[in-house]
């Protein structure tokens, strides 16, 4: 009898069932179709509207960066070209110092110029600002070997010549070749 009962019942309210679902799925169905759609483009347009944006202020920022890169680029040519033995030498030494004072005042010289210019690394390269360096470095070696070659009573003449003996073997001096990779990246970005 219940078996009965089931058969009775069971599949008009099945009937009422799936006509009931198919009607909100014939309303649901297009506003999902519709959602899925506009999310799309939503989401589409917003990316665009990001990059936008983006490129906006990349171009508001190479306004002002652009010539701070370059000012950077100028101050390490300056610093290059006042660390240069032939320069510096000249430019440091006075009548009746001894090779040991021209030697001293030559290595605080070329840190105090190198110190001065340290924040200019934030607008160049790390492999420009590493021969930036690496020509303080060098110029301050090529003090320290031409001192350690003089004696100790010499005459800051005496160390001067060293220093300018040391820079004719060179083939270019630190100075010159840091110059030179500084002026070929800015040629490659301007």
């Amino acid at each position: 009898m219940i078996r009965s009962f089931y058969f009775l019942f069971l599949p008009p309210l099945l009937n009422s069932f799936m006509d009931t679902f198919l009607e909100i799925l014939k309303y649901i169905l297009p506003s999902l179709v519709m959602f899925v759609a506009l999310y799309f483009v939503m989401n589409r347009f917003l990316e665009t509207e990001h990059r936008k944006q983006l490129m906006m202020l990349r171009k508001e920022n190479n306004t002002v960066t652009t010539p701070l890169r370059l000012q950077a680029y100028e101050r390490l040519v300056l610093f290059l070209e006042r660390i240069s033995m032939d320069k510096l030498v000249l430019r440091v030494s006075k009548s009746g110092m001894s090779a040991k004072m021209l030697k001293s005042e030559l290595l605080i010289t070329i840190q105090q110029e190198f110190e001065h210019n340290l924040t200019q690394q934030l607008y160049i390269s790390n492999s420009s600002w590493e021969n930036v360096t690496q020509a303080k470095d060098e110029s301050l070696k090529i003090v320290r070997i031409a001192a350690s070659k003089v004696s100790p009573d010499a005459n800051a003449v005496q160390l001067g010549q060293k220093i300018f003996e040391i820079m004719v073997n060179l083939e270019k001096s630190p100075a010159q070749i840091a110059i030179l990779i500084l002026k070929k990246e800015i040629r490659q970005l301007f």
